[in-house]
């Protein structure tokens, strides 16, 4: 009976590495893994309200469409400011204090846009949000690093796959946290009458989409700083 609970348990966990090697998620160690669950933690944060920050500075506060085009102005400029001379001080030290400030600027963001009521207060949410590009071409780079050496691009393609997978719920979860409508239009094309509409229309607002997001961010957050892993610390 051991014996043969014994080939058993062999033959699943052989069958579960085939099956991993099949899919080419083998190429994917704990060390990445942990990068990616962080990862996909903070898109949620970006993504829940990404579709509604227009709507949140135009609709909800007045912002005309040339300040929301000067927010967008500012947001790229301050990425392209970070964007060389963290990458050069990135090169100099371990990437994982570098990954956790930019998921920590994502997280920041749907935050202060929640309290932001004036074009001025905008300013800096959009400087914030520009500051998230902080991290970004160091983490592209841990990525790059802990990967296989002789499959590095396809560990890449396989990291992003599994990544905006995923994460392509978390917008249409943001509408069903934005307000009933969406839940509304569910009810009324697969005939689920009002009761989805009414359930979401208790809490449903701009402010539990920031927060939710918010929320998301923490945890990735926290998540890899916690968890998380470089090449150089993981050689200490």
């Amino acid at each position: 009976m051991i014996q043969q609970t014994l080939i058993e348990d062999h033959n699943r966990r052989t069958s579960t590495a085939n099956l991993r090697k099949r899919y080419g998620l083998h190429l994917i160690d704990w060390r990445m893994r942990n990068l990616l669950v962080s990862d996909i933690l903070v898109r949620f944060c970006e993504q829940i309200p990404y579709a509604f920050v227009v709507l949140w500075c135009v609709n909800r506060n007045g912002i005309t469409p040339l300040q929301f085009g000067i927010l967008t102005t500012i947001e790229m400029v301050t990425a392209m400011l970070v964007y060389i001379p963290v990458a050069v001080l990135a090169d100099k030290t371990t990437k994982k204090p570098f990954v956790a400030i930019t998921f920590g600027f994502f997280t920041l963001f749907p935050l202060i846009l929640s309290i932001s009521r004036t074009f001025w207060m905008m300013v800096i949410a959009f400087i914030i949000r520009g500051l998230k590009e902080f991290g970004e071409p160091t983490r592209k780079a841990l990525i790059m690093d802990l990967g296989p050496e002789d499959r590095k691009a396809a560990t890449f393609g396989l990291y992003y796959l599994i990544r905006d997978v995923i994460v392509s719920l978390a917008a249409f979860g943001g509408a069903l946290l934005w307000d009933s409508s969406t839940a509304q239009a569910i009810g009324d094309s697969f005939g689920l009458g009002p009761g989805l509409a009414a359930f979401f229309e208790g809490f449903a607002s701009p402010q539990t989409n920031f927060l939710t997001a918010f929320g998301f961010g923490v945890l990735g957050t926290f998540y890899f700083i916690l968890f998380g892993r470089d090449l150089g610390s993981a050689k200490n």
